[in-house]
């Protein structure tokens, strides 16, 4: 059976998007939660009886849930341009509807920052993203957190594991 370029509006396209990212969301260790920002390419290759295997390549936008908070795309506010990263992911899903099975084969994201320049174009005040494993934004993240460590009412200390994000203005 050749491969069928499906309409990348049909149900089936977005359903197979839809598991594909909600399952790379969940394989994700770092970062933030991807959200469908399109659907850029699918083609689908129908198997026996009634499943088929989808290759997608759908244009992603991170949003403002971090993947170790396990929410759904579709439950995350997507960032505004100048802190966002986007950039697609390329995945091959095998779905079979009326038994509700969903296998995500392979998927590979690429995704990169707005360049500073187009920021400081549009949008001269905004904070710039900077690179989160400096030591400097540790040790402020630190101080921060020990400041609130000493003035919670909290049971528990808490302590840095990583700063994923950091950017200054």
């Amino acid at each position: 059976v050749p491969l069928l370029p499906p309409r990348c509006a049909g149900p089936a396209v977005e359903a197979a998007a839809d598991l594909a990212l909600g399952q790379i969301n969940a394989h994700r260790r770092e970062g933030y939660v991807l959200s469908l920002y399109r659907i850029f390419s699918a083609q689908e290759h129908p198997q026996e009886l009634t499943g088929s295997v989808f290759y997608l390549i759908l244009d992603v936008v991170d949003t403002n849930c971090h993947v170790l908070s396990k929410k759904l795309w579709k439950d995350c506010e997507t960032r505004p341009t100048h802190e966002t990263a986007y950039g697609q992911c390329k995945a091959i899903i095998y779905t079979n509807q009326p038994q509700t099975i969903a296998h995500l084969s392979t998927y590979e994201c690429v995704l990169q920052r707005v360049p500073r320049r187009y920021i400081w174009e549009t949008c001269p005040d905004c904070p710039v993203d900077t690179c989160p494993t400096e030591p400097k934004y540790l040790e402020v993240a630190a101080q921060s957190l020990a400041k609130f460590n000493e003035e919670s009412e909290q049971t528990h200390y808490f302590s840095v594991l990583s700063v994923t994000k950091a950017s200054m203005q």
